[in-house]
């Protein structure tokens, strides 16, 4: 199963820009997708339609504003799984694809200045919290971005950023944490050395310099590890100020 997680900065705007023919051509099995900034009312509305996949919806309470989706290719059963109490900002949702529990999440921007990071923080504990409760029943793949790179290896200028909002002491720690405790970056397991991003500024030509940050990810339950097929960044897909990434498992 091949699954891919893209933060498109708006659905509208990724459609414009050819998501359709990507999602024709890649074929793949599952799509989860964040900061779609619409609410499938409007989609339904626009008539906005994705042929041969089912769409589970997780718009946020606030127009036009961060939110989640999933597609998954007809034939594969899925189900919805327990909800994440913290949603209103449609941040995170599961779904049950059989033999694992598959959850997409965006994870709060700590802002300029921090000036959200003790909003993220807290996110982030529960949002661990709920993902050890779904753990419970099945092994999870968590897919989608997480706005932190984790260690300098992640990012082109480490020194430049120490302290900036997505490489904080606070962050990356809760980083850590979750890789201590139960689950793997899928990446980093593959691809031990390698350095790639999914993120680049729209500022400075950033992305034709590659001066970018690695803040997406597929993280998997440690018993999962050697299900793992391949893990990869698909950087040379334009259409957002992130690119793909992908698990095969």
């Amino acid at each position: 199963m091949e699954i891919l997680s893209w933060n498109v900065n708006g659905l509208r705007a990724v459609i414009r820009k050819g998501f359709l023919n990507f999602l024709k051509n890649k074929k793949p099995d599952v799509v989860c997708l964040q900061e779609i900034k619409i609410s499938r009312e409007m989609v339904d509305k626009e008539k906005i339609e994705f042929p041969g996949y089912k769409v589970f919806w997780n718009n946020a309470q606030r127009p036009g504003y961060s939110g989640t989706l999933i597609l998954v290719k007809e034939k594969i059963k899925a189900k919805e799984e327990l909800k994440f109490s913290s949603n209103s900002e449609g941040r995170v949702q599961a779904l049950d694809l059989g033999k694992f529990i598959l959850v997409n999440i965006y994870f709060p921007h700590a802002n300029h200045e921090l000036t959200r990071l003790p909003f993220k923080l807290k996110f982030n504990d529960e949002v661990f919290k709920y993902l050890k409760k779904l753990e419970k029943k099945k092994p999870l793949v968590i897919g989608g971005d997480f706005n932190v790179a984790h260690e300098e290896i992640d990012l082109a200028r480490p020194r430049d950023n120490v302290g900036n909002p997505g490489f904080t002491d606070e962050e990356r720690a809760w980083m850590t944490k979750v890789l201590k405790k139960g689950f793997l970056d899928s990446f980093r397991f593959k691809n031990p050395k390698k350095r790639q991003y999914s993120w680049w500024s729209y500022k400075f030509s950033a992305r034709e310099r590659n001066i970018g940050w690695r803040i997406d990810y597929f993280c998997v339950s440690d018993k999962m590890k050697n299900k793992i097929k391949s893990s990869f960044i698909l950087d040379k897909i334009l259409g957002s100020d992130h690119c793909p990434i992908g698990i095969k498992i």
